[in-house]
Parts: structure tokens; sequence; C-alpha cells
């Protein structure tokens, strides 16, 4: 939010005025003083110079976020509606945006969606001292996406079962990937593990038996003839 300069006859009357231009009290402004002023002489009929501050609202985070989310859909020329609620307890900030082309803001497989919310969580963790979460949302593409990741983790479990072979799905943020580990981790049949660096990380769904395969310690399976004998003293011939 940009400042206003306000003039007075003192800092005290500059603060005053700049808060009520602001439309807030006194507590909610952030201001620096330019020039104290001075009463001058003969009861400032002399030397009288007035007060002059420059001060600016202090943002709440949740209006931090839509001005920085207004900036960004101005500069893409769409209309959209934004309605933030912090959680100050859980620290949680919920965002919902809602307008005709929420299409764009999605993008495919949520990665669009995912980049804003990311950005947001830069601007409002900035200058905060307790981690702040944010969940940014629209047309309920959240909800909607766990519970198409949720079937997918229940097909694809069955397919290894079917198969008797591991199946990679394609790569996932953290997110996503966690959606798929819950969905199965009570499974009897089945687990899964994450390969592979980011972007590219995704989940592996494998039998179990693959598992406690991996978990077997190893042991020597040299045949026989190759393994080492205890040693034995020959006799000198």
């Amino acid at each position: 939010m940009e400042m206003i300069t306000v003039t007075a006859k003192t800092v005290e009357d500059a603060i005053t005025q700049a808060s009520m231009q602001l439309g807030v009290s006194s507590d909610k402004i952030q201001y620096e003083v330019v020039e104290k002023g001075s009463a001058g002489l003969l009861g400032g009929l002399i030397g009288a110079k007035p007060a002059v501050i420059r001060a600016k609202k202090v943002e709440s985070i949740d209006e931090k976020a839509a001005e920085f989310l207004t900036s960004v859909f101005d500069a893409m020329g769409i209309m959209v509606t934004i309605d933030a609620k912090l959680d100050e307890e859980e620290r949680e900030l919920s965002i919902n945006l809602s307008g005709d082309e929420m299409g764009i803001l999605i993008g495919k497989r949520g990665q669009t969606l995912d980049s804003l919310q990311y950005l947001v969580s830069l601007v409002v963790n900035k200058e905060t001292e307790n981690y702040l979460r944010v969940k940014l949302d629209t047309e309920n593409y959240r909800e909607r996406r766990k519970e198409t990741l949720e079937t997918l983790a229940k097909n694809i479990a069955y397919k290894v079962k079917r198969t008797r072979r591991s199946v990679s799905l394609e790569p996932m943020n953290p997110y996503e990937r966690r959606i798929i580990h819950s969905t199965l981790q009570n499974d009897k049949f089945v687990f899964t593990r994450s390969e592979g660096e980011e972007p590219f990380r995704h989940v592996v769904v494998a039998l179990k038996k693959e598992e406690r395969r991996e978990r077997r310690p190893r042991t020597d399976r040299r045949p026989r003839e190759f393994q080492e004998r205890p040693e034995t003293r020959q006799d000198e011939a």
C-alpha cells in the first residue's frame, strides 16, 4: 500500500489526520516523521514550521494476501473475487477464489493454483515470526482432486495385486503424494514409496512381499563349495 503525506501543526495532529484519511485507528498505521515541526516565536507568528509525516495503514495478513493476488490478477487481465480468512489458532490462511475463468488459475493438474499458493505463502510469511500455512482453492478443486487421487490409488492397488507387478505413478507434488500414501497405508497387500528428485518425484505402489524382501538381511548364498571352510591345521609333509 502506498504511503500518504500529511502536514499538521504537530506530529500528534498529523498522526490523527493520517488515521482519519486511512480510515483506521492510530494504532493501525505505520508512519515516519519527515519534519518534526516547531512552534516558533510569539505564539507561532515567527519561525513556525509544520510537522510532516508519511504514513500507511498496517495491513492484516489476509489483506496483504488479497492485495498481492489482486495485483497478479490485474496483470493477467481477469476478474477474481478473493475471500481470505485467517485462523489464528491453527495458524492457517484459507483463500477461496471465484470468477468466470477459474480454469486458467487451476492449470494442468492444479499446477498454476499450486504456484499461486506458494507465492502467497512467501508473501505472508515474509514478516511473520511463526510459520503460517496457506490453502488456496477455487471451485472446490482441492477436494475434488483429493477424491480423484484416492480413487486412483485404490485402482492402482488392485492392479498391482492382480498383475503382481509394481506400478509407478506420474510425478506429483508433496501434497498429492501424501494423499496416495495415506490412502494405501493400511492396505494388507501393497505398500507405497516415493522415488526420484523434484520435480519428477513420484509414488511407486508394490506388493508387500517385495517390501519384506527389500528389508530381509542379505545372507551368503554362494554354493557350498565356494563358501569359506573353517581353517584346519595340516601336518607338515
